[in-house]
């Protein structure tokens, strides 16, 4: 395609019948053409409805992932471990990336233990350096990565005021700016090879926010944010082959990270539901699931009433997210842990809240 032509369809040139009609009649002709362009999206956007209805009702085909190299960000424990299970169990070739070894090295011996392959790799997801080091060490080892879960996160857990400046930083490290990085380092092969699927684990969180996750609650926003970008930019440029799939759950129960919470009428997910899902929408190539499905009504909701009855409602479904966490007090550094304490706290997956010894470090 020309750079005429580009320029053409994007409405930055005149077309050649346009430059024929005459001045005074160009801006009714736009005029038409408009109209038309809105008419023409309106008929595609029906027959895409209705399709979209149709394999809601008749079910999409799964494609098969066997030969697929997986990586799962997060691998160590909690979702990312049941994750790289189900995947295993398809055929996947399964690429473990945690920055808690124990838990990476329980992980690998449960999945070889199914009979998959499995490679276990520390890596810290908010060092940038690390990120590259390792991804060129995994194409190098394993080879060409073809389904990137980016499933890692952290929690702080704590009003604004009482969140040290070091736990906000490291949210945003790991919840999304480790998937610039992730991305970077493997979409080029995968666009190359025309063959891809990236999916972003994020959270109801990214729609809705919190009281004591204000930090956690825009990280996973900025990660909403980067799939859609993402998705829209692939396919302006006709990339077809490389998907992207979105998970917004609500509170997982058993993952360390809200095993607390607070909630009302909501009752928390089981992780294996949700990894369950996430398989299906893997396999489906959905773009965007929430889970449970019928909060897709909330969030239409959300934008439909008033701010003050969208505050009460989410205030009356979560009171507290982390019941658990009081503000630090200003006292003295607690002292070091037992050595056993010590194997207990680092043997946590990645996707538990630091320590609270680490409070104090700002």
């Amino acid at each position: 395609m020309s750079a005429e032509t580009q320029e053409y369809i994007n409405g930055m040139r005149p077309g050649p019948l346009t430059r024929e009609i005459p001045e005074c009649m160009r801006d009714k002709y736009t005029l038409v053409q408009s109209i038309m362009d809105i008419v023409v999206f309106v008929i595609v956007g029906i027959g895409k409805i209705i399709q979209a209805i149709y394999r809601t009702i008749s079910g999409v085909p799964k494609r098969d992932l066997k030969g697929n190299i997986a990586l799962v960000t997060g691998g160590g424990g909690g979702l990312g471990s049941l994750i790289a299970l189900r995947l295993s169990r398809l055929g996947c070739t399964i690429v473990l990336w945690d920055i808690n070894k124990q838990g990476l090295e329980d992980t690998v011996k449960l999945v070889k233990g199914i009979g998959g392959k499995c490679y276990g790799y520390v890596v810290d997801l908010a060092k940038k350096e690390d990120i590259y080091r390792v991804a060129r060490q995994v194409d190098q080892e394993v080879g060409r990565v073809t389904l990137l879960v980016n499933n890692a996160g952290v929690v702080s857990g704590r009003y604004l005021l009482d969140t040290p400046d070091h736990l906000i930083q490291r949210t945003f490290d790991v919840n999304v700016l480790a998937h610039f990085w992730t991305v970077k380092a493997f979409l080029p092969s995968m666009i190359e090879n025309n063959d891809g699927h990236i999916v972003t684990i994020a959270s109801m969180a990214g729609y809705v926010g919190v009281a004591k996750l204000v930090d956690y609650c825009s990280s996973k926003a900025a990660a909403c944010g980067f799939d859609e970008s993402l998705k829209l930019e692939l396919e302006s440029k006709g990339i077809k082959g490389v998907r992207t799939s979105l998970v917004c759950p609500f509170f997982i129960r058993s993952t360390g990270m809200f095993d607390d919470v607070n909630s009302r009428f909501l009752p928390q997910l089981s992780s294996n539901d949700v990894a369950d899902r996430v398989i299906l929408a893997i396999r489906t190539n959905e773009p965007f699931t929430v889970i449970p499905g019928y909060l897709r009504v909330l969030l239409a909701f959300k934008w439909l009433v008033p701010w003050s009855v969208v505050s009460d409602l989410i205030r009356m479904i979560v009171p507290d997210a982390m019941p658990v966490h009081a503000p630090p007090a200003a006292a003295p550094a607690p002292p070091t842990p037992e050595p056993a304490l010590l194997t207990k706290l680092d043997s946590r997956p990645m996707t538990l809240t630091p320590p609270a010894r680490h409070d104090r470090q700002v």
